[in-house]
C-alpha cells in the first residue's frame, strides 16, 4: 500500500467540510495498490475484507469515467494485503455502474472464500432477460450461475433479495443497469415485479413484494400516478428480518421530486411494517418547473429525504431521514411501538453514508457530500457514548464527474474494526484507500 500523508489533496488537519462541531484527528490514508487502472469498490453497505482480513475486494476499470453502456465491462478481484496489495482479477463483468460495481460481496455464511456478483448473460428468457449472477469459490476456481441478479445476501449465505435494475436505470440511473434499445418503458406498478427472494443454493426464485402490493399498503394520494421502485435493501445481521426504502415520483428525471417509506418485512415478506413515510407536497411537480436548475447534490441534502438506511443490529436501523418535523439521522426500533431516537442531534446535520462498526458500535463511520465551494467532502466518525464527532481526513471531489459517474466515499469498515476503506478521486483517478483509525477506536487485531 502506499501511505499517502504528504499528499496536498488529502487533508487530516485544519478547517473541516462541515459546521457542525467537531475534533479533528489525523489518521494514516495509504492506497490501495499502484495506479496501473482505477480501483473501487462500490457502495457502503458491506466490508470489502475476507474474513482472514488479508484479501480486500475490487472492481479494476480502464478507465475513471465513462457513460455506461452494455458493452463497458470491468474486471472483479481481489488486493492481496500479504503480498504488497497486488491486485489479482477472477472474472469480468458487463453488470455493474460506478455506485454500487456489480454488488461484489463475500459469502460470510459459507466456508472458504467464496464471491457473488452481478453478470451480463445471453439468457432472454430469464425473469430478468440478460441479467444474472455468478457465485465463485477463490480456492476452488468452482463457478455456479444463478438466474437473478442480485442486490443483498444474507449473512447467512442461504437468500439473496433481487431487483430488476433495468428499472432502476428508468427510475434512479445512478443505480441501475443500462440495456440495448433502453430504456425500458414499464409499468408505474406491476403485480409481476418487486423484490424478489433467491435461494443462492438452487436458484428458485419468489416474489417477497409487488410494486402493485406497496403501492395498496397504507397508500399516498401521491402515489397513484407515480411510477413506484425499490432501493436500500439490507438484511439484518441475523438473516431474519428486511429492510428497504419504497420510492414513488411522478417525474424521474429531478430527484428532489422523489417520495419516501422506510419499510421492515420478514424474508418471506410478511409482517410489513412502515417505520417513516416522508410524503408531502411538490410545487416542483408542475410543468413549468426545470429540473435542469436542481444542482448535483440537492437531492441528497433535501429536507424530506430518506436515505441510507442500516441496520444496527437485529432490532434497530439507522437513516438519514425527516421525524416529528426535524431531519438527523435517526435510530428506529423495528417494532410496532415505534419508537425513533435522534443521533447526535446538533453534531450529525448532513446526509452522508454511515455504518456502525462490526465490533464496537459505540463508533458510527459517515461521510458528507462535497462542500459547494472547495469540493471537498469530510470522512468522520461519530462517538455515540460521548456525542462527539471525530474528523479523521477531508478528500477532494472531482467536480468533473457527473451525477451517475460520480465518486463518492462510501466508508465501510474493516472486520475487526481497525480500518475504514473508501473510494475516492482526490488523486485525480479513480481508487480505493485505507485509513487506520484504530488510534480513535481503540479496535485491536486479531
Amino acid at each position: 500500500m502506499h501511505s499517502l500523508h504528504a499528499n496536498p489533496a488529502v487533508t487530516t488537519a485544519g478547517a473541516v467540510t462541515s459546521a457542525a462541531p467537531a475534533f479533528v484527528r489525523p489518521c494514516t490514508v495509504s492506497r490501495l495498490g499502484n495506479a496501473t487502472g482505477h480501483h473501487f469498490f462500490g457502495y457502503y453497505n458491506k466490508t470489502a475484507w475476507d474474513r482472514t482480513g488479508r484479501y480486500v475486494l475490487a472492481h479494476r476499470a480502464a478507465m475513471m469515467d465513462a457513460p455506461l453502456t452494455p458493452e463497458l465491462e470491468v474486471e472483479v478481484g481481489c488486493f492481496d494485503l500479504q503480498k504488497n496489495a497486488a491486485f489479482h482479477a477472477f472474472d469480468t463483468t458487463g453488470a455493474w455502474n460506478w455506485q454500487m460495481g456489480s454488488q461484489l460481496q463475500w459469502l460470510d455464511g459459507e466456508p472458504g472464500r467464496k464471491v457473488i456478483y452481478n453478470v451480463r448473460t445471453g439468457d432472454m428468457s430469464a425473469r430478468y432477460p440478460g441479467f444474472g449472477a455468478t457465485t465463485l469459490d477463490l480456492d476452488t476456481g468452482a463457478k455456479q450461475a444463478l438466474p437473478m441478479p442480485v442486490y443483498v445476501t444474507a449473512p447467512d449465505s442461504r437468500y439473496a433479495l433481487c431487483v430488476d435494475y433495468r428499472r432502476l436505470f428508468v427510475t434512479h440511473e445512478t443505480i441501475g443497469y443500462s440495456v440495448h434499445d433502453g430504456p425500458l418503458t414499464m409499468l408505474r406498478a406491476p403485480a409481476t415485479d418487486g423484490i424478489y427472494r433467491m435461494d443462492l443454493a438452487t436458484g428458485g426464485a419468489t416474489l417477497l413484494v409487488s410494486y402493485a402490493a406497496l403501492r395498496r399498503f397504507r397508500p399516498k394520494l401521491s402515489m397513484e400516478h407515480a411510477i413506484h421502485w425499490v432501493s436500500h435493501i439490507e438484511i439484518n445481521p441475523s438473516s431474519s428480518r428486511v429492510v428497504f426504502l419504497h420510492r414513488w415520483t411522478e417525474r424521474v428525471e429531478d430527484e428532489t421530486c422523489f417520495l419516501h417509506r422506510l419499510i421492515t418485512m420478514n424474508p418471506d415478506g410478511s409482517d410489513m411494517r412502515l417505520l417513516e413515510c416522508s410524503d408531502h407536497p411538490l410545487p416542483q411537480i408542475g410543468r413549468s418547473f426545470d429540473p435542469k436548475v436542481v444542482g448535483m447534490f440537492d437531492y441528497e441534502k433535501s429536507v424530506h429525504q430518506i436515505s441510507h438506511p442500516l441496520w444496527r443490529d437485529d432490532s434497530r436501523i439507522i437513516a438519514w431521514s425527516p421525524h416529528a418535523g426535524e431531519i438527523h439521522y435517526h435510530l428506529y426500533d423495528d417494532s410496532d411501538a415505534g419508537n425513533v431516537a435522534v443521533l447526535g442531534r446538533d453534531v450529525l446535520t448532513e446526509n452522508g453514508h454511515m455504518s456502525f462498526s462490526p465490533v464496537d458500535s459505540r463508533w458510527l463511520v459517515s461521510d458528507t457530500y462535497p462542500d459547494a465551494h472547495s469540493n471537498k467532502r469530510a470522512l468522520f466518525l461519530f462517538d455515540v457514548r460521548d456525542g462527539v464527532r471525530i474528523d479523521v481526513g477531508e478528500f477532494y471531489a472531482t467536480p468533473d464527474l457527473g451525477k451517475e459517474n460520480r465518486c463518492d466515499l462510501h466508508p465501510r469498515w474493516s472486520r475487526d474494526g481497525r480500518a475504514v476503506c473508501i473510494d475516492s478521486v482526490h488523486e485525480g483517478m479513480r481508487q480505493m484507500y485505507v485509513i487506520d483509525v484504530s488510534p480513535i477506536t481503540g479496535a485491536r487485531g486479531r
